[in-house]
């Protein structure tokens, strides 16, 4: 709990307020500058590898402080000095007194600002598990489908949470290669030319060479840009965050489609027993779940405007104009993400399916779309199909106006038996109505897609699927 002073400060509501502890680890000072720490040990055991006079001692007291970072003096180093990673180097060497002439040695900023990078993809496969188990479970529930908003031929509840599976799966794909072409910026130094490194082992270009592996590879990388600038090409952060923009679009689409459906009552988010839905109106039950990822997604998306921008302006060798820019717009595009996916998964781990009233609407609209239906029966049964049509055609006319200028339901089933025209197929009309003559092939696409697409996509996150979300705030 915050602190009466601190209840005075501005707090990122994607931190305080929605974000995931991991996730708000993951962008903490605290993960931040130990990761500094362990980079630097990476490149001293590295460099003593490769026979720098650098001792074991050194590198055991470097470990050895690698957690306890003392960010009262790095924050008073750095008001001094404006530089945020030597106050770091400083703070380091502080408690480091041994190891203090070799951290750093070579390098330059950009070793440690470059090369702290996380991915996730765990909660978006459990999104993924959940709408598929929703998809399997009413892939042969007819509903009416839409096209622009409007009613149209019918479809199931399960193929249109397809379509949203669609989406997501594409955004997994996507954010593989984002990950599996991410690369270390590696050992380069201040303009990315080695120079400093090719100075220290006195002019051993194959040492250099492999300072730059053994160091990406403790650090987890399997392979470093070749050629870089000062920093990597701001090239890589449009790439994550391009990804990161693409899946807001996927969530804002879904949550749109859910809040459309909330309206129909046809299907609500989860709806806690004491929660209020509206402070004025008791009745209401708003989706407001929805309509914050939908309303964090659209920020996510404008995010991916920064890195394009960043990229754009860099200078030659580099600039520091990027900075400041992606202090802000990297972390905030994972921890919106982070955020949309915890609140969807909890959305999908209770959505509330409405049959009755799914099958009220399609009662309302199914006799227009089997007119063509009734048609078919009424030619095989001798009759004129001009004829025919011209009788529907008036009938329908009728019922429309019923039920736009009179409020009233379509009647046009009853005007249809009513009329002795049609005798001869009354006893067709239930089967020439049934909602599931007219649903296509959904259920068996819904069975082949969650086959074929799906579920191997979910198998390396199997053993982590059962974890379930609780809405914060």
């Amino acid at each position: 709990m915050a602190g009466a002073e601190e209840m005075k400060k501005y707090r990122s509501p994607l931190v305080s307020r929605y974000a995931s502890k991991e996730m708000s680890y993951n962008f903490s000072d605290k993960k931040k500058f130990t990761t500094w720490r362990k980079l630097w040990i990476f490149l001293a055991k590295a460099e003593k590898a490769l026979g720098l006079p650098i001792t074991d001692a050194q590198i055991a007291e470097m470990e050895s402080h690698a957690e306890d970072i003392d960010f009262a003096m790095a924050a008073e180093e750095e008001r001094k000095l404006r530089h945020d990673v030597m106050a770091h180097v400083h703070t380091f060497a502080h408690c480091c007194p041994t190891a203090a002439p070799i951290i750093h040695l070579g390098a330059t900023s950009c070793y440690v600002g470059d090369n702290t990078v996380s991915l996730f993809f765990l909660q978006l496969a459990r999104v993924i598990d959940r709408l598929a188990n929703f998809a399997e479970e009413y892939a042969d529930l007819p509903t009416l489908g839409f096209t622009h908003f409007q009613p149209a031929q019918l479809t199931t509840v399960g193929k249109r949470a397809c379509l949203w599976l669609q989406d997501l799966v594409m955004d997994v794909r996507n954010l593989e290669r984002a990950r599996d072409d991410l690369r270390f910026r590696g050992v380069k130094g201040t303009t990315g030319t080695q120079a400093s490194f090719l100075q220290l082992f006195q002019g051993d270009h194959d040492k250099v060479v492999e300072l730059d592996k053994m160091v990406t590879e403790m650090a987890g990388f399997k392979k470093a840009y070749l050629v870089t600038g000062q920093t990597y090409s701001r090239k890589v952060d449009i790439d994550c965050l391009s990804r990161l923009a693409s899946l807001g679009a996927s969530v804002h689409k879904i949550c749109t489609d859910i809040r459309l459906l909330a309206n129909l009552k046809e299907i609500e988010e989860p709806f806690e027993k004491e929660q209020i839905g509206s402070s004025a109106m008791p009745y209401k039950r708003n989706p407001m779940r929805a309509e914050r990822c939908c309303s964090l997604a659209r920020h996510l998306i404008a995010l991916v405007a920064d890195p394009l921008q960043t990229a754009s302006v860099q200078w030659l060798e580099r600039t520091l104009d990027d900075s400041a820019n992606r202090r802000i717009s990297l972390p905030e595009s994972f921890l919106t993400a982070d955020i949309i996916l915890s609140t969807l998964q909890n959305i999908t781990e209770g959505l509330v399916v409405y049959p009755k009233v799914i099958e009220r609407h399609i009662r309302h609209e199914l006799p227009f779309m089997a007119t063509e239906n009734i048609i078919m029966a009424i030619v095989k049964a001798g009759g004129n199909r001009q004829e025919c049509h011209e009788k529907i055609r008036v009938l329908s006319q009728e019922a429309a106006a019923v039920v736009k200028q009179e409020g009233g339901d379509n009647d046009l089933l009853a005007r249809i038996q009513r009329d002795p025209y049609f005798a001869p197929i009354l006893g067709q009309l239930d089967a020439l109505l049934d909602p599931k003559t007219f649903i296509g092939r959904a259920p068996q696409q819904v069975k082949t897609f969650l086959a074929e697409e799906v579920r191997p996509l979910l198998e390396p996150y199997k053993a982590n699927m059962d974890v379930k979300v609780e809405l914060v705030l």
